[in-house]
């Protein structure tokens, strides 16, 4: 086979090495434009697995590369004044210079024609004259911009602007982020030494600070003179280079743009490493998605009985991998995106957060890490929860929390999740079963399904309100259960269904009317939910003051009957939350419109209902923070704004959740998917929140706490199949200080057992 390979970076000469391993026959020529010594940046960084891939794909070659490399396990982060270190990190840094001669000198040998200072403009007549061609040209590919109608390249250009520089100040000892405030702004560095004299010292700032310092009209030496002043107490008397002689003033400084093909090959041209993929270099794994996809595309060329067949197979099982890798990469980009929203967090929680902001790295991995640094790192949150100083040292998400005079035993929370289950609105003894179990489960907060003010607010027949003396009755007898038997507190969730009211139980048709009997509809405008609902009546004067009173009445209700706490429900396109998004808010009256008018009636009911209800007992407000419908519904950043609105009103914390506004919603799903807002919401508008959504070990609820990013943990589904869930991921990870309901004691002592025993085998 005749191969082209054109661009020869990492991407294109590692490839052809592993063509010509598993073939010397092949005839493999790598082009590439630039001379064999030009490069770009200073250092690459590999981890241990990588390299043991490479390994395992050339012995020789991994050797030679080995021999090179700069080790360290640490992480220093610079932040505050203050050098917080953990270890066991375990990476590798060799200059890329260096790599690409090693590359080189491996390809020859092995027989690969190697042409620099080689344009390839024409890739139709390289096509031509070549089986096949591996456009393996980087971030501004000819041959993915030659093919893009078939790649259909997406370009995400980020906003920080970052440059790649070099210094000879020793940072041997850690990979070392740096954040130094200046009368500009911030600005920060990632550093990592890759050979015994040099460091690679990448330096990056938002756009804002960007312009205040001028950068774009200094010359490429005036830069390069800036940022070693800015971080001239770290560099030891060292200056600062650039080995970017190509390039002219400003342009050493670029945005990183994140690539992603969504076809990666077009009859015998195929991309590889940049060109089709990009992984933010805050978690240096570029180098390692161009060695992993050249050792499959060469593989796959080998095994499968035809090119295209070659092809399909490298783009299906690659993807996978790439998108996992890019997930992590832009939450971490995003991460040094906002990260003047967490500069301000104790130096602890900053480090904490900084580790864990690609969400590869969770709670119980930095544990393996790094013991007595993370031991540390919760005794200082346990100690800002208020924990009695004598106290356990325990995971994150058993710290006390206190909201007005509500003390929590712990941070997890049950979330509202409907149960359809009542009769006439009047809760059962399925509810006094289901939420009992709960709290004996271990959580500290449990909340109630939505409770409607009316028999008209019910989202379906199955759901409970707090509107008539039975009801009343009934959940009293709840929280006395509650109270009695458990440390658990208990929190009413209280809402109207809006334009989803009148449908069907959940087993049955989900957001469908009911097949008979259906009762008429109140919402912001008149906007059914979807083409197969009833049209709701656009709320009058009337029904504002009659539903506003209707809340005020389930509040009182919501008191007599015990509860510790009372949510307002105004989220997820129910009839409050209808009237914040402009998804179903239409109105040209005082409350439609602006998001102060989409706000007003929200507004006067939670205040209506904080009027009534004891002021020592807290109030939360449940939100959607994205109705998932681009700039037309409710943004993230608007999110904020309503927040803020709320804890202006008397808010104790907002419970974070989003969309279910809107059937035209394009939610992102994931792990912790939510989690953003929430984080977003707390670190911006200053004030306590609660996170959820897919939301289900341990691992998940104690990064969420002592990054910062939320205050309390709500964990829906995982309940629902585990009413002991709190109880049982605390003995999997080992805490052995919970209060278990005292006829389950010889229970829980079978379960502390079986989890050592696993624990052992997993470290055998």
């Amino acid at each position: 086979m005749r191969v082209a390979c054109l661009g020869g970076g990492p991407a294109g000469l590692y490839f052809a090495i592993s063509m010509k391993l598993r073939d010397p026959s092949h005839e493999v020529t790598v082009i590439e434009r630039n001379r064999a010594s030009d490069t770009f940046g200073w250092g690459v960084v590999l981890s241990d697995d990588a390299l043991e891939n490479l390994q395992v794909n050339d012995p020789k070659s991994a050797q030679m590369i080995r021999d090179h490399f700069a080790y360290w396990d640490d992480i220093a982060v610079v932040h505050d004044g203050v050098r917080t270190v953990s270890g066991g990190h375990g990476f590798a840094g060799i200059g890329r210079m260096q790599m690409l001669l090693l590359l080189q000198d491996r390809a020859r040998e092995l027989g690969v024609e190697l042409k620099f200072e080689t344009e390839f403009d024409d890739v139709e007549a390289i096509r031509a004259a070549y089986d096949l061609v591996v456009g393996c040209d980087g971030l501004n590919s000819v041959v993915r911009e030659t093919y893009a109608e078939h790649f259909k390249p997406e370009i995400d250009v980020r906003a920080c602007k970052f440059v790649w520089l070099g210094t000879h100040q020793k940072f041997d000892d850690a990979f070392t982020f740096i954040f130094e405030k200046t009368q500009h702004g911030w600005i920060w560095a990632h550093v990592y030494q890759f050979d015994d004299e040099t460091a690679t010292f990448i330096v990056e700032c938002g756009q804002e600070t960007w312009d205040n310092f001028g950068f774009e009209n200094m010359s490429k030496e005036e830069i390069v003179e800036t940022c070693r002043v800015v971080f001239a107490d770290h560099l030891g008397g060292h200056d600062l280079m650039s080995n970017a002689a190509h390039l002219r003033g400003s342009a050493v400084f670029m945005n990183f743009p994140r690539v992603l093909c969504e076809k990666w090959h077009h009859e015998n041209v195929v991309l590889l490493g940049d060109a089709s993929a990009t992984a933010h270099f805050s978690i240096g794994s570029g180098s390692r998605l161009a060695f992993d996809s050249a050792i499959a595309l060469a593989e796959f060329l080998h095994t499968e009985p035809t090119m295209e067949g070659a092809f399909e197979r490298y783009q299906d099982e690659r993807r996978l991998d790439v998108l996992r890798l890019q997930s992590a990469a832009r939450n971490s980009l995003e991460w040094f995106e906002e990260v003047e929203r967490y500069l301000d967090l104790d130096p602890v929680q900053f480090n904490y957060s900084l580790l864990t902001r690609s969400q590869r790295i969770s709670h119980e991995n930095l544990r393996l890490r790094d013991a007595d640094w993370l031991k540390w790192a919760e005794k200082w949150f346990q100690d800002q929860a208020g924990a009695p100083a004598d106290a356990p040292v325990r995971a994150p998400m058993f710290a006390p929390y206190k909201m007005r005079d509500m003390d929590l035993a712990n941070r997890i929370v049950v979330s509202p999740m409907a149960q359809y289950k009542a009769v006439d609105g009047c809760p059962t003894d399925w509810h006094l079963i289901h939420y009992g179990e709960r709290a004996k489960g271990g959580a500290g907060l449990v909340f109630t399904e939505m409770t409607c003010v009316s028999a008209e607010g019910r989202i379906t027949p199955g759901c409970p309100g707090l509107y008539a003396p039975e009801h009343e009755a009934a959940w009293r007898r709840l929280t006395d259960f509650v109270h009695g038997e458990t440390e658990a507190k208990v929190c009413c969730q209280i809402g109207h269904s809006g334009r989803k009211g009148s449908t069907q139980v959940g087993w049955e048709t989900m957001d469908a009317p009911l097949k008979g009997a259906n009762w008429e509809l109140v919402s912001a405008s008149a906007i059914p939910w979807s083409a197969n609902n009833a049209v709701p009546r656009a709320a009058s004067r009337d029904d504002l003051d009659t539903i506003k009173a209707q809340f005020v009445a389930a509040a009182e209700m919501a008191e007599r009957a015990g509860f510790d706490m009372i949510e307002l429900h105004a989220a997820h396109g129910y009839l409050i939350s209808s009237f914040i998004s402009p998804v179903s808010n239409q109105r040209d009256d005082a409350y439609g419109g602006s998001l102060e008018n989409r706000l007003r009636y929200p507004l006067e009911v939670f205040e209506a209902m904080r009027t009534v209800w004891p002021a020592h007992k807290p109030m939360s407000v449940r939100i959607s923070a994205n109705d998932w419908v681009g700039d037309d519904g409710v943004t993230p950043q608007e999110a904020v704004e309503i927040a803020k609105a709320f804890r202006a009103a008397g808010a104790d914390i907002i419970d974070v959740s989003a969309g279910q506004t809107s059937i035209e919603a394009k939610p992102v799903y994931g792990r912790m998917f939510q989690t953003p807002f929430s984080d977003r919401i707390r670190n911006e508008a200053g004030m306590p929140t609660m996170a959820v959504g897919n939301i289900y070990e341990a691992d998940h609820a104690n990064s969420i706490l002592i990054a910062g990013r939320a205050d309390l943990v709500a964990v829906g589904r995982p309940h629902l199949a585990d009413p002991y869930w709190t109880h049982h991921e605390a003995a999997r990870i080992g805490d052995r200080h919970a209060i278990w309901p005292k006829p389950y004691e010889a229970g829980r002592d079978q379960a502390w057992r079986l989890a050592d025993r696993e624990a052992e085998m997993i470290r055998v």
